[in-house]
């Protein structure tokens, strides 16, 4: 494809400093009390802090870096929005200035009015926007991998923009960076170089037929053509808009044209290639195991997509009206190691600085020392699957070696390093349940990525995965079909989370909305395994769809026994739980989420993690391993456990308890 290779991206927005701790920690003491500013400060602290750190750079920062930066204060900001309404007409106001990210002078900054927290957040998913567009821009788009990971920060850079169209610049008052037409703009224009590079994979693609290649490649300059058609059309109809972008680089303009001409020739040229209705195959593709048989050079692009399947449109159809997702609200405060924010006795809140790489120290006081007596029936019938260990480092390295060479094997050798080591880890019975979630987790993000390498025809010695059934341990299933051990982790991780809901010490509110969010957790496992690896795992019986079935039923027993209003549900506060949810076993439990300022902040926290999860780990989640606290990083091109938290793997028991909160609960 004969066409210019540059790709546009955007400066961040400047602002002027602000002390945002003092005021917010003086008007929660004043509002609530004292204690309830205690319980929060710390993430009035970190607020502060990463606000610093992003109106001053550091200059070790790396663009990942300073995307985790954003991500946080994002988080942080969300979590204290409600206290800006707060705000008495006689107290020190707090202003937010914001300069235009295309002038470089820094001239005409845009003030917020009194407490207008909008500007803030539009600036800063501006910024996350643009962040994204540099790192696109910095990946070697020389290989597939570069390609690959430029493709997915486009896409996510875009999403924001459309988040900023759409959401967050309505009503705003700013420079013109900020306004509506600007934000549909960058949205435009990041889609398009984002499908500009998905169709230069296209044309490289050849696992398809001769006619349906072309059909989709006619379809995909199409689409390219259209989002650049649109983009330039913004530009110089907007006298305002089109001034704007030549003072900051002239090149714009004539940059868009040349791509909006090549790809309207390029389309007409293809458009005979567009198969009649009639004759279109299905062109929606999924992720299938498959034997890898491309260049050396790919191998590491090929395992990142694996963390990237996404079910086919099939699935999608026949399953949409059951569709599940996990909004993470209590779990992974409370329980999570490798989440920044936690929430501890009394609902004390701790945010751990942004650059501080995990794991942190859980608190799991909320979780009783022993399974209540009422719970005995659910556990018989799900226990935990048991496997026979295997050394998944030494085959899979081998395999590397012998297909292709031991430069490959060292390239990815640290997935493997941590694969193996999560799964000596996740068979220990000795670990806390929410050390165990953690591990079986990052566990199953590690086989996504290897399920291309499957099966694995040319190795002589595959690993062979054990598993014994849990409902007769007397039964395995020997297998070298990766999808039986897929199958079997996502089954102990929804059996996991059944132990947590069932353990979880339900006189307190804080205890049953963590019960009711872990049996959300478990029915999402065990959907995910249903929907997506029963029919290929062919094992034993309890990983079959009729056993998930049966269980479908056990949870809606329980949820209705955990059942508690969400700080989402106003219309209950200051009611008794019981008074409104008769078979709720336990005291009545009073609610008042307007009272409770460590309510107020997890809701807001839910809210940004439930938009950044949509806007940047659904549609891209291989964006992760650039990040620094990720388990598995990507650095030049090669796969490389992080050292930090390779060494958080060492789950000993005693390194993470937190004055004896921590609990370990024998399983089955």
């Amino acid at each position: 494809m004969n066409n210019n290779d540059r790709v546009l991206s955007i400066p961040l927005k400047k602002t002027d400093p602000v002390e945002l701790y003092l005021p917010l920690r003086k008007l929660v003491a004043s509002k609530y009390s004292e204690s309830d500013a205690q319980k929060v400060e710390s993430v009035l602290q970190t607020l502060n802090k990463c606000r610093r750190d992003m109106v001053e750079p550091r200059a070790d920062l790396s663009l990942p870096m300073q995307r985790d930066c954003l991500l946080h204060y994002f988080k942080c900001l969300s979590m204290v929005e409600s206290l800006f309404t707060s705000l008495s007409s006689d107290a020190d106001p707090i202003l937010f200035v914001w300069y235009d990210a295309f002038n470089p002078d820094h001239q005409d900054g845009v003030s917020s009015q009194r407490s207008a927290i909008q500007l803030e957040k539009a600036a800063v998913v501006f910024n996350l926007g643009a962040i994204y567009s540099q790192i696109a821009a910095s990946c070697d788009r020389t290989t597939a991998l570069g390609r690959h990971l430029a493709m997915e920060a486009f896409k996510v850079a875009a999403n924001f923009f459309l988040q900023l169209w759409q959401v967050f610049a309505k009503d705003v008052v700013a420079t013109l960076d900020l306004t509506l037409v600007f934000a549909e703009f960058l949205q435009r224009l990041f889609s398009a170089q984002a499908s500009e590079l998905e169709l230069r994979e296209e044309l490289n693609n050849n696992d398809a037929s001769y006619a349906l290649q072309q059909h989709r490649c006619a379809l995909s300059f199409i689409s390219v053509y259209k989002l650049y058609r649109r983009a330039y059309a913004l530009i110089p109809t907007d006298s305002a808009a089109r001034k704007h972008v030549r003072s900051f680089d002239p090149t714009w303009v004539t940059h868009l044209y040349q791509k909006k001409r090549f790809f309207e020739a390029e389309a007409r040229q293809r458009q005979s290639s567009i198969l009649p209705e009639s004759e279109r195959p299905g062109v929606y593709s999924k992720v299938e195991s498959c034997a890898l048989d491309h260049d050396a050079e790919c191998i590491p692009e090929i395992l990142v997509r694996g963390i990237c399947c996404r079910p086919s449109k099939k699935h999608k159809l026949m399953y949409g009206e059951r569709k599940r997702t996990r909004k993470q609200r209590y779990i992974d405060l409370n329980l999570s190691e490798y989440n920044p924010f936690k929430m501890m006795k009394y609902g004390k809140l701790v945010a751990y600085p942004w650059d501080m790489p995990p794991p942190y120290p859980t608190d799991s006081a909320i979780l009783s020392s022993s399974l209540s007596s009422s719970s005995s029936d659910i556990l018989a019938f799900i226990p935990l699957k048991k496997s026979e260990p295997l050394n998944l480092y030494e085959s899979l390295r081998s395999y590397f070696v012998l297909k292709y060479s031991e430069s490959v094997a060292e390239r990815v050798d640290g997935l493997l390093e941590m694969l193996h080591k999560l799964r000596n880890e996740m068979l220990r019975d000795d670990l806390s349940l929410p050390l165990r979630r953690d591990c079986l987790m990052r566990y199953y993000k590690c086989l996504c990525m290897i399920e291309p390498v499957f099966p694995m025809n040319a190795s002589p010695n595959p690993p062979i995965f054990v598993w014994y059934n849990a409902i007769n341990p007397q039964q395995h299933s020997s297998q070298h079909n990766i999808h039986l051990e897929k199958a079997s982790v996502l089954f102990n991780l929804g059996a996991l989370c059944t132990y947590i809901a069932l353990s979880c010490d339900l006189t307190t509110v804080q205890g049953r909305r963590l019960a009711m969010d872990a049996l959300k957790d478990a029915s999402y496992w065990f959907h995910q395994l249903a929907m997506f690896e029963s029919r290929k795992a062919s094992g034993t019986i309890d990983v079959s769809r009729y056993y998930i079935h049966v269980l479908d039923f056990q949870f809606l027993d329980l949820e209705l026994k955990f059942r508690v209003p969400q700080p989402d549900e106003p219309s209950l506060s200051g009611y008794p739980v019981s008074a409104y949810y008769p078979s709720t076993s336990g005291p009545p439990l009073a609610y008042d989420p307007s009272s409770d300022v460590t309510q107020q902040f997890v809701l807001g926290y839910s809210n940004a993690h439930s938009l950044l999860q949509g806007v940047c780990e659904i549609p891209a989640p291989c964006l992760d391993l650039l990040s620094e606290v990720s388990p598995v990083k990507i650095k030049d091109g090669n796969l490389v456990a992080n050292a930090a938290t390779l060494e958080g793997t060492k789950f000993g028991i005693g390194e993470h308890e937190l004055a004896g909160d921590t609990t370990t609960v024998a399983l089955p």
